[in-house]
């Protein structure tokens, strides 16, 4: 539990140091406090025992907060949040050291604000007390809105307003579902309790209408975050006002925290309302990832047609949640770390490209090949594992989605509710081949065909000062570690998916014992319309 509490904490204390020390230290003493953040998380995860066993959290005790409340500091990670968190904390650094260049004024604040949010972050995803959780991710609001108001674009203000309103307001129907199953608790064993365990025992024996209404506020509260369509509005322009840094951990971290609280909290709570309501979720997801491709087609901000594709790919993994099988649990899982990786890799090779040219319009800049090999290079190949191709990260998350999507039909085997099948499978591959196309697009203006450059005269041609130039160490040196994880995920994601598989069917757990609950009460229910033969396929 030590190296959990580091991780969390050490990033506050380097703020408190960034706070009172010289300015021209600041970004030295962030660096530390994040790799230290870091490191106590991988010298936890190298010791996890519990790789490939969901069946408890180790070291999930802590000290009682408020007694009376049933809170507590209670700590821990199966699998799925540590992967998470390690996510998270890998890139913490990385978005330091990219700020290093492109953060000139206020640095102090800047880097003050950053580690805020990190320890944030890492706090909700260890945290194994709802109230806990809820103080995590919902403070992630308040560094990243200083962060994207002071250091964005010129509707920084705007966009920062539209982010917190957006989500702190979702929020509230979270906080106000964990408090209603804790006062359900408090019914029954006359305490109060808010360890998510607890919670969720709680939770699934309450009536199947309630169930209904807990899981709709659960997806009101988290679909704000990931965003699913139509709560989506706020990132676009997030996104595009954001410094890079803060692009990058808002895509990879924090819209992370509305996928896991869909899987944390909304779907093994309250099982009647997830089989009940799994098909219109659906429907809303590939919304999402239809409607964000087509938007990147015509986007030329190179910023913005990222951030739609974020839209896009978390619908798909939102899909492959609600698919309610093993199958699409896992990639779910394994696609939110890659796409964490992968598009996190592209706001900051946008971001490079920002700093030199001061725009991110590709019909005003293109063939940067030729200008810009090394840089090009990173490119093509983060994008191509944004795409999904084979060997790289994104192929395997989004294989395993549209496979849990295409098998989610009721067979009498597995006694999980299906109710999608091909046809929702089909019509979300469309959106995969919409993704190839506009990021092949993006592509091919930016880095390839002839060159392009703002304000490309003779004089500035000629003055080999005055033009960008290619990456330099620093900047490779941020780059190389994501591309190596990209590639290495690719073809090694036997290891991360035999972790995650066990925290997949925990999660679960619930829904055969749903789909026998629903025929027992009623042949006539939708869900036992559905699954008319599971009882028959188990012998009964």
């Amino acid at each position: 539990m030590l190296l959990i509490w580091t991780s969390i904490l050490f990033p506050i204390v380097a703020a408190f140091a960034v706070a009172i020390g010289p300015t021209k230290s600041a970004k030295w003493t962030a660096f530390a406090g994040t790799l230290v953040s870091l490191g106590a998380l991988t010298l936890f995860a190298w010791n996890f025992p519990a790789w490939h066993n969901a069946e408890h959290f180790p070291n999930t005790t802590g000290p009682s907060w408020i007694p009376h409340a049933g809170i507590t500091f209670s700590v821990g990670f199966d699998t799925v949040s540590l992967l998470l968190a390690l996510l998270s904390a890998f890139l913490m650094p990385l978005c330091i050291v990219g700020s290093f260049s492109s953060i000139t004024e206020r640095t102090k604040e800047y880097y003050g604000w950053f580690l805020v949010l990190g320890s944030s972050i890492i706090l909700a995803f260890a945290a194994r007390d709802a109230i806990l959780f809820y103080i995590g991710y919902e403070f992630t609001l308040v560094p990243m809105t200083l962060i994207i108001a002071i250091y964005g674009g010129t509707e920084r203000r705007v966009a920062a307003i539209k982010m917190f309103l957006y989500t702190f307001l979702g929020s509230m129907f979270m906080l106000a579902t964990l408090l209603y199953i804790g006062w359900e608790h408090r019914l029954v064993v006359g305490a109060w309790d808010f360890d998510i365990d607890t919670l969720t025992k709680t939770a699934t024996r309450l009536p199947s209408s309630t169930q209904y209404w807990v899981f709709a506020a659960f997806m009101v509260g988290f679909a704000v975050k990931v965003p699913l369509f139509p709560l989506h509005t706020w990132l676009p322009l997030a996104h595009d006002q954001a410094p890079t840094a803060g692009s990058v951990i808002l895509a990879s971290a924090m819209l992370k925290l509305g996928t896991y609280g869909n899987y944390r909290f909304a779907l093994p709570m309250a099982p009647a309302g997830g089989a009940d309501l799994m098909s219109f979720v659906a429907v809303l997801a590939i919304i999402a990832i239809i409607y964000a491709s087509l938007i990147c087609w015509v986007q030329t901000d190179a910023k913005k047609l990222i951030a739609y594709s974020s839209v896009a790919h978390l619908g798909l993994c939102m899909l492959g949640l609600f698919a309610l099988n093993p199958v699409g649990a896992e990639g779910a899982v394994f696609y939110m770390v890659n796409h964490g990786l992968s598009t996190g890799a592209l706001f900051l090779c946008i971001g490079m490209f920002y700093e030199r040219y001061h725009t991110k319009d590709t019909d005003v800049v293109g063939g940067l090949a030729k200008r810009m090999p090394v840089w090009a290079s990173f490119m093509v190949l983060f994008t191509l594992a944004s795409i999904g191709l084979p060997g790289l990260n994104g192929f395997i998350g989004e294989f395993l989605c549209l496979g849990g999507t295409f098998i989610a039909e009721h067979d009498g085997q597995t006694g999980y509710p299906g109710v999608l099948g091909p046809w929702y499978a089909v019509v979300a591959g469309l959106g995969l081949i919409f993704a190839a196309m506009y990021l092949l697009i993006l592509l091919g203006k930016i880095v390839w065909g002839p060159l392009r450059e703002p304000h490309d005269d003779a004089a500035h041609a000629t003055s080999a000062i005055r033009l960008p130039q290619d990456l330099c160490f620093r900047e490779i040196a941020i780059l190389t570690p994501l591309a190596v994880a990209c590639i290495w995920l690719g073809f090694q994601p036997k290891p991360m998916l035999d972790a995650i598989a066990p925290c997949a069917e925990r999660m679960l757990a619930n829904y055969p014992k749903e789909v026998e609950r629903y025929m027992s009460q009623s042949a006539g229910t939708p869900l036992a319309s559905i699954t008319g033969k599971a009882n028959e396929s188990r012998g009964e």
